[in-house]
Protein backbone atom coordinates (compact mmCIF):
# COMPACT_ATOMS: atom_id res chain seq x y z
CA UNK A 1 0.00 0.00 0.00
CA UNK A 2 2.80 2.33 0.56
CA UNK A 3 3.63 1.78 -2.67
CA UNK A 4 0.39 2.74 -4.12
CA UNK A 5 0.63 5.87 -2.71
CA UNK A 6 4.23 7.12 -3.00
CA UNK A 7 2.72 7.12 -6.76
CA UNK A 8 -0.32 9.43 -5.93
CA UNK A 9 2.08 11.58 -3.53
CA UNK A 10 4.27 12.17 -6.49
CA UNK A 11 1.53 12.29 -9.67
CA UNK A 12 2.38 16.31 -10.39
CA UNK A 13 6.25 16.02 -10.73
CA UNK A 14 5.91 12.53 -12.27
CA UNK A 15 3.18 14.46 -15.07
CA UNK A 16 5.70 17.28 -15.26
CA UNK A 17 8.09 14.95 -16.27
CA UNK A 18 6.67 12.93 -18.13
CA UNK A 19 3.38 14.98 -19.83
CA UNK A 20 3.33 17.71 -21.87
CA UNK A 21 2.59 20.62 -20.11
CA UNK A 22 -0.23 21.32 -22.95
CA UNK A 23 -1.76 17.79 -22.75
CA UNK A 24 -5.23 18.63 -22.42
CA UNK A 25 -5.68 14.91 -21.13
CA UNK A 26 -2.70 15.15 -18.44
CA UNK A 27 -4.77 13.77 -15.54
CA UNK A 28 -6.54 10.95 -17.55
CA UNK A 29 -3.59 9.65 -18.15
CA UNK A 30 -1.70 9.71 -14.74
CA UNK A 31 -4.65 7.92 -13.38
CA UNK A 32 -4.23 5.30 -16.28
CA UNK A 33 -1.63 4.63 -13.96
CA UNK A 34 -3.68 3.40 -11.78
CA UNK A 35 -5.87 1.35 -14.06
CA UNK A 36 -2.56 -0.62 -15.57
CA UNK A 37 -2.17 -1.72 -12.13
CA UNK A 38 -5.16 -3.11 -11.64
CA UNK A 39 -6.14 -4.32 -14.27
CA UNK A 40 -3.73 -6.45 -14.43
CA UNK A 41 -4.28 -6.85 -10.43
CA UNK A 42 -7.48 -8.17 -11.06
CA UNK A 43 -7.48 -10.17 -14.10
CA UNK A 44 -4.27 -12.33 -12.37
CA UNK A 45 -5.78 -12.68 -8.78
CA UNK A 46 -8.29 -15.32 -9.87
CA UNK A 47 -5.32 -17.51 -11.19
CA UNK A 48 -3.09 -16.72 -8.24
CA UNK A 49 -6.18 -17.99 -5.76
CA UNK A 50 -6.77 -21.11 -7.77
CA UNK A 51 -3.33 -21.73 -7.26
CA UNK A 52 -3.15 -20.63 -4.11
CA UNK A 53 -6.36 -23.09 -3.23
CA UNK A 54 -3.62 -25.67 -4.41
CA UNK A 55 -0.04 -24.85 -3.55
CA UNK A 56 1.81 -23.42 -0.54
CA UNK A 57 0.64 -20.26 0.16
CA UNK A 58 3.71 -18.75 2.03
CA UNK A 59 6.07 -19.20 -1.22
CA UNK A 60 2.97 -17.07 -3.41
CA UNK A 61 2.88 -14.29 -1.30
CA UNK A 62 7.47 -14.51 -1.18
CA UNK A 63 7.37 -14.38 -5.03
CA UNK A 64 4.58 -11.23 -4.81
CA UNK A 65 6.90 -9.22 -2.21
CA UNK A 66 9.65 -9.51 -4.25
CA UNK A 67 7.95 -9.02 -7.31
CA UNK A 68 6.24 -5.77 -6.14
CA UNK A 69 9.78 -4.27 -4.31
CA UNK A 70 11.88 -5.07 -7.79
CA UNK A 71 8.60 -3.63 -10.24
CA UNK A 72 8.58 -0.64 -8.25
CA UNK A 73 12.64 0.03 -8.41
CA UNK A 74 11.64 -0.16 -12.53
CA UNK A 75 9.35 2.29 -11.89
CA UNK A 76 11.94 4.79 -10.49
CA UNK A 77 14.11 4.02 -13.71
CA UNK A 78 11.52 4.31 -16.32
CA UNK A 79 12.08 7.84 -18.13
CA UNK A 80 9.06 7.19 -20.62
CA UNK A 81 5.39 7.29 -19.59
CA UNK A 82 5.14 4.06 -21.58
CA UNK A 83 7.64 2.11 -19.61
CA UNK A 84 6.30 3.80 -16.32
CA UNK A 85 3.04 2.18 -17.29
CA UNK A 86 3.92 -1.10 -18.05
CA UNK A 87 5.93 -1.20 -14.42
CA UNK A 88 2.98 -0.58 -12.87
CA UNK A 89 1.30 -3.33 -14.62
CA UNK A 90 4.22 -5.56 -13.07
CA UNK A 91 3.44 -4.16 -9.55
CA UNK A 92 -0.66 -5.36 -10.08
CA UNK A 93 0.91 -8.35 -11.46
CA UNK A 94 3.21 -9.13 -7.90
CA UNK A 95 0.55 -8.00 -6.07
CA UNK A 96 -2.22 -10.73 -7.63
CA UNK A 97 0.13 -13.13 -6.02
CA UNK A 98 -0.12 -11.94 -2.75
CA UNK A 99 -3.61 -10.52 -2.26
CA UNK A 100 -5.65 -14.04 -2.59
CA UNK A 101 -3.11 -15.79 -0.52
CA UNK A 102 -2.35 -13.52 2.65
CA UNK A 103 -5.82 -13.20 4.60
CA UNK A 104 -6.87 -16.58 3.98
CA UNK A 105 -3.07 -17.89 5.65
CA UNK A 106 -4.43 -15.88 9.01
CA UNK A 107 -8.17 -17.27 8.72
CA UNK A 108 -6.60 -20.48 9.08
CA UNK A 109 -5.02 -19.65 12.55
CA UNK A 110 -7.84 -18.18 14.60
CA UNK A 111 -11.64 -19.07 14.91
CA UNK A 112 -14.79 -17.49 13.98
CA UNK A 113 -14.45 -15.51 17.31
CA UNK A 114 -11.43 -13.92 17.03
CA UNK A 115 -11.06 -14.00 13.07
CA UNK A 116 -12.37 -9.82 13.11
CA UNK A 117 -9.10 -9.19 15.37
CA UNK A 118 -6.92 -10.53 13.71
CA UNK A 119 -7.59 -9.36 10.09
CA UNK A 120 -7.94 -6.50 11.54
CA UNK A 121 -3.84 -6.23 12.63
CA UNK A 122 -3.44 -7.39 9.10
CA UNK A 123 -5.41 -4.82 7.22
CA UNK A 124 -3.83 -2.31 9.37
CA UNK A 125 -1.32 -2.21 6.59
CA UNK A 126 -3.96 -0.14 4.68
CA UNK A 127 -4.22 2.95 6.36
CA UNK A 128 -0.05 2.76 7.60
CA UNK A 129 0.49 1.83 4.33
CA UNK A 130 -0.79 4.70 2.66
CA UNK A 131 0.00 7.17 5.10
CA UNK A 132 3.95 6.26 5.09
CA UNK A 133 3.33 6.21 1.12
CA UNK A 134 1.71 9.93 1.31
CA UNK A 135 4.30 11.34 4.11
CA UNK A 136 7.32 9.24 2.81
CA UNK A 137 6.99 9.89 -0.79
CA UNK A 138 5.92 13.63 -0.51
CA UNK A 139 8.96 13.80 1.42
CA UNK A 140 11.44 12.15 -0.68
CA UNK A 141 9.98 13.68 -4.08
CA UNK A 142 10.23 16.97 -2.78
CA UNK A 143 14.13 16.57 -1.18
CA UNK A 144 15.34 14.07 -3.80
CA UNK A 145 13.10 14.22 -6.59
CA UNK A 146 9.93 11.10 -7.51
CA UNK A 147 12.42 8.67 -8.88
CA UNK A 148 14.61 8.05 -6.23
CA UNK A 149 10.71 7.43 -3.90
CA UNK A 150 10.31 4.20 -5.92
CA UNK A 151 13.69 3.18 -5.62
CA UNK A 152 14.09 2.91 -2.03
CA UNK A 153 11.27 0.92 -2.20
CA UNK A 154 12.93 -2.20 -3.05
CA UNK A 155 15.07 -3.07 0.15
CA UNK A 156 11.77 -3.56 2.17
CA UNK A 157 10.32 -5.77 -0.40
CA UNK A 158 13.56 -7.86 -0.60
CA UNK A 159 14.04 -8.02 3.16
CA UNK A 160 10.04 -9.30 3.65
CA UNK A 161 9.65 -11.48 0.53
CA UNK A 162 12.94 -13.81 1.48
CA UNK A 163 11.16 -14.25 4.78
CA UNK A 164 8.62 -15.64 3.53
CA UNK A 165 10.19 -18.82 2.20
CA UNK A 166 10.86 -19.89 5.93
CA UNK A 167 7.47 -19.94 7.41
CA UNK A 168 5.46 -22.34 8.53
CA UNK A 169 2.33 -23.36 6.11
CA UNK A 170 -1.26 -23.59 8.26
CA UNK A 171 -3.43 -26.53 7.91
CA UNK A 172 -6.53 -25.24 5.90
CA UNK A 173 -9.64 -24.82 7.62
CA UNK A 174 -7.93 -25.86 11.17
CA UNK A 175 -9.63 -22.75 12.66
CA UNK A 176 -13.12 -23.43 11.13
CA UNK A 177 -13.40 -27.18 12.36
CA UNK A 178 -13.60 -28.29 8.57
CA UNK A 179 -11.58 -31.05 6.92
CA UNK A 180 -8.83 -30.44 4.67
CA UNK A 181 -9.31 -31.36 0.95
CA UNK A 182 -9.33 -29.82 -2.54
CA UNK A 183 -11.67 -27.73 -4.06
CA UNK A 184 -13.64 -28.95 -6.86
CA UNK A 185 -15.30 -26.66 -9.41
CA UNK A 186 -18.91 -27.53 -7.75
CA UNK A 187 -17.44 -25.70 -4.54
CA UNK A 188 -17.33 -22.73 -6.22
CA UNK A 189 -20.54 -23.08 -8.25
CA UNK A 190 -21.49 -23.05 -4.15
CA UNK A 191 -19.45 -20.06 -3.37
CA UNK A 192 -21.21 -17.73 -5.87
CA UNK A 193 -24.90 -18.82 -4.95
CA UNK A 194 -24.10 -17.86 -1.29
CA UNK A 195 -26.17 -14.30 -1.11
CA UNK A 196 -23.81 -13.28 1.51
CA UNK A 197 -20.73 -13.22 -0.19
CA UNK A 198 -22.39 -11.12 -2.96
CA UNK A 199 -23.86 -8.79 -1.16
CA UNK A 200 -19.96 -8.41 0.97
CA UNK A 201 -18.86 -8.23 -3.08
CA UNK A 202 -21.06 -5.78 -3.77
CA UNK A 203 -20.18 -3.32 -1.18
CA UNK A 204 -17.03 -3.16 -1.15
CA UNK A 205 -16.64 -2.39 -4.62
CA UNK A 206 -18.71 0.93 -4.19
CA UNK A 207 -16.20 1.30 -1.33
CA UNK A 208 -13.18 0.46 -3.39
CA UNK A 209 -14.57 3.45 -6.04
CA UNK A 210 -14.80 5.45 -4.09
CA UNK A 211 -11.62 5.04 -1.99
CA UNK A 212 -9.42 4.50 -5.46
CA UNK A 213 -10.67 7.49 -6.75
CA UNK A 214 -9.83 10.08 -3.62
CA UNK A 215 -6.34 7.99 -3.19
CA UNK A 216 -5.31 8.89 -6.46
CA UNK A 217 -6.88 12.82 -6.65
CA UNK A 218 -7.02 13.87 -2.79
CA UNK A 219 -3.24 14.88 -2.33
CA UNK A 220 -3.87 16.78 -5.42
CA UNK A 221 -6.95 18.26 -4.42
CA UNK A 222 -5.85 19.70 -1.34
CA UNK A 223 -2.45 21.23 -2.36
CA UNK A 224 -4.82 23.28 -4.81
CA UNK A 225 -7.00 24.21 -2.37
CA UNK A 226 -4.05 24.91 0.14
CA UNK A 227 -1.94 26.86 -2.50
CA UNK A 228 -3.74 30.72 -1.95
CA UNK A 229 -2.37 30.14 2.09
CA UNK A 230 0.95 29.74 0.64
CA UNK A 231 1.79 32.33 -1.92
CA UNK A 232 5.29 32.03 -1.74
CA UNK A 233 5.85 28.36 -2.17
CA UNK A 234 6.24 26.47 -5.36
CA UNK A 235 3.10 23.63 -6.19
CA UNK A 236 5.52 20.64 -5.49
CA UNK A 237 6.25 22.52 -2.14
CA UNK A 238 2.29 22.97 -1.01
CA UNK A 239 1.97 19.75 -2.33
CA UNK A 240 4.68 18.39 0.21
CA UNK A 241 2.84 20.15 2.84
CA UNK A 242 -0.80 18.61 1.79
CA UNK A 243 0.64 14.72 1.43
CA UNK A 244 2.04 15.13 4.91
CA UNK A 245 -1.37 16.42 5.96
CA UNK A 246 -3.09 13.79 4.28
CA UNK A 247 -0.66 10.89 5.11
CA UNK A 248 -0.92 12.08 9.08
CA UNK A 249 -4.68 12.15 9.13
CA UNK A 250 -5.09 8.83 7.44
CA UNK A 251 -2.32 7.13 9.65
CA UNK A 252 -3.86 7.96 13.06
CA UNK A 253 -7.59 7.47 12.06
CA UNK A 254 -6.93 4.42 10.10
CA UNK A 255 -5.17 2.55 12.19
CA UNK A 256 -7.46 3.22 15.42
CA UNK A 257 -10.32 2.72 13.30
CA UNK A 258 -9.61 -0.61 11.57
CA UNK A 259 -8.43 -1.92 14.98
CA UNK A 260 -11.79 -0.73 16.43
CA UNK A 261 -13.57 -1.69 13.86
CA UNK A 262 -12.50 -5.75 14.02
CA UNK A 263 -12.92 -6.18 17.51
CA UNK A 264 -16.03 -4.51 18.00
CA UNK A 265 -17.39 -6.45 15.52
CA UNK A 266 -15.90 -9.77 17.21
CA UNK A 267 -18.13 -8.42 20.20
CA UNK A 268 -21.20 -7.39 18.52
CA UNK A 269 -21.50 -10.45 16.47
CA UNK A 270 -22.41 -12.05 20.00
CA UNK A 271 -25.77 -10.42 19.80
CA UNK A 272 -25.98 -9.87 16.21
CA UNK A 273 -25.05 -12.29 13.59
CA UNK A 274 -25.10 -9.91 10.98
CA UNK A 275 -22.54 -7.16 12.75
CA UNK A 276 -19.81 -7.30 10.10
CA UNK A 277 -21.74 -6.34 7.24
CA UNK A 278 -24.41 -4.33 9.60
CA UNK A 279 -21.87 -2.62 11.29
CA UNK A 280 -19.66 -1.50 8.04
CA UNK A 281 -22.99 -0.23 6.29
CA UNK A 282 -23.65 2.03 9.41
CA UNK A 283 -20.02 3.15 9.17
CA UNK A 284 -20.05 4.23 5.35
CA UNK A 285 -23.99 6.18 5.99
CA UNK A 286 -22.06 8.70 8.96
CA UNK A 287 -18.90 8.99 7.03
CA UNK A 288 -20.82 10.78 3.82
CA UNK A 289 -21.56 14.10 5.87
CA UNK A 290 -18.04 14.17 7.16
CA UNK A 291 -16.49 14.01 3.69
CA UNK A 292 -18.50 16.72 2.23
CA UNK A 293 -17.42 18.65 5.14
CA UNK A 294 -13.83 17.72 4.02
CA UNK A 295 -13.73 19.03 0.78
CA UNK A 296 -15.94 21.81 1.11
CA UNK A 297 -15.41 23.24 4.65
CA UNK A 298 -12.45 25.89 5.19
CA UNK A 299 -9.41 24.91 6.37
CA UNK A 300 -8.26 23.89 9.11
CA UNK A 301 -11.74 22.80 9.63
CA UNK A 302 -11.44 20.91 7.00
CA UNK A 303 -8.68 18.44 8.03
CA UNK A 304 -10.93 17.69 11.25
CA UNK A 305 -13.87 16.72 8.38
CA UNK A 306 -11.48 14.43 6.97
CA UNK A 307 -10.39 13.19 10.06
CA UNK A 308 -13.65 12.24 11.05
CA UNK A 309 -14.42 10.83 7.01
CA UNK A 310 -11.24 8.62 6.91
CA UNK A 311 -12.32 7.06 10.48
CA UNK A 312 -15.70 5.56 9.58
CA UNK A 313 -14.88 4.77 6.11
CA UNK A 314 -11.92 2.68 7.71
CA UNK A 315 -14.00 1.29 10.32
CA UNK A 316 -15.00 -1.65 8.30
CA UNK A 317 -12.03 -2.72 6.82
CA UNK A 318 -11.40 -5.70 9.25
CA UNK A 319 -15.48 -6.27 9.74
CA UNK A 320 -16.05 -6.68 5.59
CA UNK A 321 -12.86 -8.79 5.11
CA UNK A 322 -13.87 -10.85 8.08
CA UNK A 323 -17.09 -11.55 6.49
CA UNK A 324 -15.43 -12.37 3.50
CA UNK A 325 -13.80 -15.38 4.79
CA UNK A 326 -16.52 -16.76 7.30
CA UNK A 327 -18.98 -17.10 4.25
CA UNK A 328 -16.83 -19.48 2.53
CA UNK A 329 -15.33 -22.79 2.51
CA UNK A 330 -12.21 -23.07 3.48
CA UNK A 331 -11.12 -25.21 0.62
CA UNK A 332 -12.06 -22.02 -1.78
CA UNK A 333 -11.46 -19.43 0.52
CA UNK A 334 -8.40 -18.17 -1.55
CA UNK A 335 -10.52 -17.98 -4.71
CA UNK A 336 -13.45 -15.85 -2.87
CA UNK A 337 -10.89 -13.69 -1.99
CA UNK A 338 -9.17 -13.29 -5.31
CA UNK A 339 -12.59 -13.31 -7.37
CA UNK A 340 -13.35 -10.67 -4.98
CA UNK A 341 -10.16 -8.40 -6.46
CA UNK A 342 -11.28 -8.85 -9.31
CA UNK A 343 -14.89 -7.61 -8.98
CA UNK A 344 -13.93 -4.60 -6.49
CA UNK A 345 -11.23 -3.35 -8.79
CA UNK A 346 -12.72 -3.88 -12.41
CA UNK A 347 -15.39 -2.08 -11.27
CA UNK A 348 -14.02 -0.36 -8.46
CA UNK A 349 -10.47 1.62 -8.20
CA UNK A 350 -9.99 0.40 -11.97
CA UNK A 351 -12.78 2.70 -13.50
CA UNK A 352 -12.51 5.69 -10.90
CA UNK A 353 -8.99 7.33 -10.83
CA UNK A 354 -9.34 7.77 -14.25
CA UNK A 355 -12.95 8.84 -14.31
CA UNK A 356 -12.61 11.35 -12.01
CA UNK A 357 -9.78 12.63 -13.54
CA UNK A 358 -11.60 12.65 -16.54
CA UNK A 359 -14.40 15.03 -14.92
CA UNK A 360 -11.81 16.97 -13.32
CA UNK A 361 -10.02 17.98 -16.60
CA UNK A 362 -13.48 18.47 -18.66
CA UNK A 363 -14.80 20.56 -15.97
CA UNK A 364 -11.67 22.98 -15.67
CA UNK A 365 -11.87 23.10 -19.21
CA UNK A 366 -15.29 25.01 -19.04
CA UNK A 367 -15.02 26.79 -15.48
CA UNK A 368 -13.37 29.85 -17.07
CA UNK A 369 -11.08 30.00 -13.73
CA UNK A 370 -7.99 31.85 -14.79
CA UNK A 371 -5.89 31.18 -11.55
CA UNK A 372 -4.14 27.26 -11.97
CA UNK A 373 -4.63 26.50 -8.22
CA UNK A 374 -8.49 27.37 -7.97
CA UNK A 375 -9.34 25.64 -11.50
CA UNK A 376 -7.75 22.69 -10.12
CA UNK A 377 -9.72 22.81 -6.96
CA UNK A 378 -13.23 23.51 -8.53
CA UNK A 379 -12.73 20.43 -10.72
CA UNK A 380 -11.87 17.88 -8.17
CA UNK A 381 -14.23 19.03 -5.30
CA UNK A 382 -16.93 18.47 -8.22
CA UNK A 383 -15.28 15.22 -9.18
CA UNK A 384 -15.01 13.86 -5.57
CA UNK A 385 -18.84 14.27 -5.54
CA UNK A 386 -19.30 11.01 -7.53
CA UNK A 387 -16.73 9.31 -4.86
CA UNK A 388 -19.48 10.21 -2.05
CA UNK A 389 -22.68 8.94 -3.63
CA UNK A 390 -20.87 5.48 -4.21
CA UNK A 391 -19.63 5.87 0.08
CA UNK A 392 -23.48 5.78 0.35
CA UNK A 393 -24.67 3.28 -1.88
CA UNK A 394 -21.75 1.25 -0.06
CA UNK A 395 -23.87 1.73 3.30
CA UNK A 396 -27.25 0.29 2.07
CA UNK A 397 -25.63 -2.69 0.15
CA UNK A 398 -24.10 -3.60 3.36
CA UNK A 399 -26.94 -3.24 5.50
CA UNK A 400 -29.48 -5.48 2.97
CA UNK A 401 -26.43 -8.02 3.12
CA UNK A 402 -26.54 -8.31 7.19
CA UNK A 403 -29.85 -10.10 6.38
CA UNK A 404 -28.24 -12.78 5.37
CA UNK A 405 -24.76 -13.31 6.98
CA UNK A 406 -25.19 -15.03 10.13
CA UNK A 407 -26.87 -18.15 8.41
CA UNK A 408 -24.15 -18.24 5.67
CA UNK A 409 -21.56 -18.10 8.42
CA UNK A 410 -22.69 -20.84 9.85
CA UNK A 411 -23.17 -23.26 7.05
CA UNK A 412 -19.74 -22.20 5.45
CA UNK A 413 -17.89 -24.89 7.18
CA UNK A 414 -20.17 -27.73 5.83
CA UNK A 415 -21.37 -26.40 2.53
CA UNK A 416 -19.80 -28.82 0.12
CA UNK A 417 -20.63 -29.36 -3.62
CA UNK A 418 -22.08 -32.28 -2.81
Amino acid sequence: YADRSVLFAVQPLMRADLIAQDDPAAKTKMGLLTTAFLVVYMVAAPLFGLLADRWRRWWIVGIGVLGAGIASAGTGMAHAFGLVLVMRAMVGLSEAAYGPAAPTLISDLFPISRRGGALAWFYMAIPVGTALGYVYGGHMAAAYGWRVAFLWLVAPAVALGVICFVMKEPERGSADGAKSRKATWGDYKVMLKTRSFIYTCAGMTLLTFALGGMQAWAPELFASRLAPHYPGLTMGEVLSKATMWVGGVILVTGVIATLCGGYLADRLRRRWGGAYLGMSGVSMLIAFPFFLGAIYAPFPLAWYFLGAACFFLFLNTGPSNTALANVTHPAVRSSAFALNILVVHALGDAISPALMGNIADRVKATSGIADPARADAHALTFAFLLAGFAIVASGVVWLVGSRHLARDTELAPTRLSA
